[in-house]
């Protein structure tokens, strides 16, 4: 592992695998990059990148965007219309982490349905809102989140996503996969990310999380629907101009970071087998897949804020996402023993002991 720059006296930070830092060989690799202008398709490190993350996924083209909350707005822009209604997960970070980004750019209204993360084809097929009604939005999309974040990183199976997928297509409706955390998906269950991708009209992966990369997320599709993302992307203020510093980066996680993430996979996995023998708080550790373990604390130990905070004063940052849930990421920049010592760092704490 050629990233962990932690330090004996540096926090343990597991907020969000967004916090990683660019290791030295590839800060070499975004100093080497060819740039060119990419608002005229002349930048040969974007270029390459499009080409490799459209391959990866199987499709025809892909559009190389600053974020992947843009990613998801530029996918709603492209594949609605103001005021359509779109189904998502319950908790999607459609809803929760775009700052009403879905209403304000797009102009559409989600329905959310399901149960932690997962919903069924017929669950899909009962929230339908028919085209044409003279009193509700016609739901145009279906959107799934893979891992889902909220919900602990837990994978969609796949089998649900394709008869979702098949059930949308027969009522030509739209399919748009937020995958941000897709490779994650692709580790731990051995699948491939064409057959991930496969169902979708559309697809987003992000290079800036698990991947390790700076900044960067890439929408893939067919050629047709990249081409309107390409304007959209535009008009968000997405389009740059020598942007392949920041491909570069993407590139070199996609050849060194790619396979590494079962490591992830198996430190969180770790701290949730410590965390399920305290019997102060909630975790299944069936919902420990990925890399995000969400836990709940009982109503016998202390609230979420109070474990942060004793949590950062012990040299560990992790993230309240409510009043009694905390949500923890491992990533790259921590190692095995970090982890395991974040776990004991959490059990002393909710268990009120020295530690």
């Amino acid at each position: 592992m050629d990233n962990v720059m932690q330090t004996s006296t540096a926090p343990i930070d597991l907020r969000s695998d967004t916090v990683t830092r660019p290791s030295p060989a590839m800060r070499q690799a975004i100093a080497a990059a060819p740039v060119g202008d990419d608002q005229y398709g002349e930048d040969p490190t974007v270029n390459r990148l499009q080409e490799q993350v459209a391959a990866l996924l199987g499709k025809e083209a892909a559009l190389f965007v600053p974020t992947g909350t843009m990613a998801n707005q530029v996918a709603l822009r492209v594949l609605t219309r103001p005021g359509d209604d779109v189904i998502v997960s319950r908790e999607s970070h459609a809803v929760w982490h775009e700052t009403g980004a879905g209403a304000a750019n797009a102009g559409v209204q989600f329905t959310d349905i399901g149960a932690r993360g997962t919903f069924s084809d017929d669950d899909v097929v009962a929230a339908i809102k028919p085209r044409g009604h003279a009193l509700y939005p016609p739901t145009t999309l279906v959107e799934i989140e893979n891992t889902h974040n909220r919900s602990g990183g837990i994978i969609f199976p796949q089998d649900d996503v394709e008869r979702i997928c098949a059930a949308a297509r027969e009522r030509k409706i739209a399919t748009f996969l937020d995958g941000a955390r897709l490779w994650n998906v692709a580790v731990a269950s051995k699948r491939s990310l064409v057959e991930l991708a496969a169902p979708f009209d559309l697809v987003s992966v992000a290079l800036s999380k698990g991947l390790g990369a700076p900044a960067g997320s890439v929408l893939a599709a067919s050629r047709d629907v990249i081409g309107v993302a390409i304007r959209h992307r535009r008009m968000l203020g997405g389009a740059m101009r020598q942007a392949g510093i920041l491909a570069a980066a993407g590139l070199y996680a996609l050849d060194h970071h790619l396979e590494r993430l079962a490591e992830d996979h198996a430190n969180a996995r770790r701290i949730g087998e410590r965390l399920v023998q305290c019997p102060h708080i909630d975790l299944d550790i069936a919902t420990v897949q990925t890399n995000i373990l969400v836990f709940r604390l009982r109503p016998d130990a202390p609230d979420a804020a109070s474990v942060v905070n004793q949590a950062r004063e012990r040299g560990l940052l992790i993230f309240a996402f409510g009043p009694r849930t905390i949500r923890a990421v491992t990533h790259l920049d921590v190692s095995a023993e970090q982890c395991a010592r974040a776990a004991e760092i959490l059990a002393a704490i909710v268990e009120r002991r020295a530690g």
